[in-house]
Parts: structure tokens; sequence; C-alpha cells
């Protein structure tokens, strides 16, 4: 399979519950009008809207509403499934590649689970990308602030993994909360329609 970055231009997922994941901010540091207006994808220090520290304000259930009123999730549905005790987490919904997305938890060889991330917050101080720097350390506050690292937890970098032959992306506590790029190809029905005039 050959993996796809994730794009402004597509929705991510939808949930069971009609609900779609839209998990990049169209907002980068010293880029448009605040935290806004960051359309470019190639342009570095994209924020975490689901960092405390990014001032995106999602709800209790890691969601908020679009300018044009739409109510989508930047992180955990926490509704769709039981993130309290330790039960197997069914299906909640799929990618625009046609994979399931999972709760958090998974039977690990008869223990029952949550999946963990292989993302970590990079050390030190924020080095300069394509000439610019938002300065300070690595915290959380941007996409860029976090590197994969193969094998340091359950998921590869998309946030999934293969469990008796389905291939799965993973709710987790921490970046990149759901999906961390397409394990496929996106269908062309989740692209994102351009507003009419």
């Amino acid at each position: 399979m050959k993996k796809t970055e994730l794009s402004l231009a597509t929705d991510n997922a939808i949930f069971l519950n009609g609900v779609k994941l839209d998990l990049l901010a169209a907002g980068c540091y010293g880029v448009g009008n605040g935290k806004i207006g960051c359309h470019d994808m190639e342009q570095p220090w994209r924020f975490d809207p689901m960092s405390s520290l990014s001032d995106f304000k999602t709800d209790s259930h890691n969601a908020h509403a679009q300018p044009d009123g739409t109510y989508h999730y930047h992180g955990s549905p926490v509704a769709l499934f039981d993130s309290e005790n330790a039960i197997v987490s069914p299906v909640i919904g799929f990618a625009a590649d046609g994979f399931p997305i999972f709760g958090s938890y998974f039977d690990d060889n008869g223990t029952v689970r949550k999946a963990k991330s292989s993302y970590k917050l990079k050390e030190g101080d924020r080095q300069e990308v394509k000439g610019i720097n938002p300065g300070g350390i690595y915290d959380g506050t941007y996409r860029d602030d976090y590197e994969y690292v193969a094998e340091l937890g359950d998921l590869d970098e998309c946030n999934g993994m293969t469990i008796n032959g389905v291939y799965g992306y993973f709710v987790t506590d921490s970046y990149p909360w759901v999906m961390g790029c397409f394990k496929g190809t996106p269908d062309s029905s989740f692209n994102k329609q351009k507003p009419k005039n």
C-alpha cells in the first residue's frame, strides 16, 4: 500500500454518527490573520488543533464548528466508544481511503489495552524550517513538534495496525490522535467542495 499525506482539500474520515474528521488546521505560525489562512500544505509549523496551547478550542468531544457551521472532530470522538473500560473498541468510522477507524482498545494476545501512538515530541528547541522558526521548545503546539519513531508504540506512521488480517486506524490519547496519514488513496468523494458564490 502507498501512503498518502493528509490534506486540507480532503475530509479525513466520516464517523458512524455522520460527523466528519478534519485533523488539520488551516493555520500556521506567521501566515495569514492569526491562526487561519495557511492553505499551503508545504508550509511548516501548522498548528495542532488538539494542543491546549494552540487556542483552537475544541469542545468536550474534541470537535468544533468550522466558519460555515459544519461540526467536525479534530481528535477522539469520545461518545462513540467506551473510553473508560478495557473493552475491545468497535469500528467507529471509516477513513477516506476506506480503512476502518477503531476506538482506542484492542486485544493484545488476551489483554485488552489502549493502542499506543509511535509519535513523540522532539527534544530541545525548535529549529528553523524553510526560513521560519516560531522559537521556543517543542511542546506540541505545532504538528512539526512531533516525530515518528518506528515501533515506539503499537501503531505505524498513519496511526494504524493490522489485527486478524484487517488494517485499521486507532484513536489514541496523544498525537496524531486518529490518523497521521492515509495508508491508501482517499476516494474523491471525500474531496472538500469549494464554497459557491
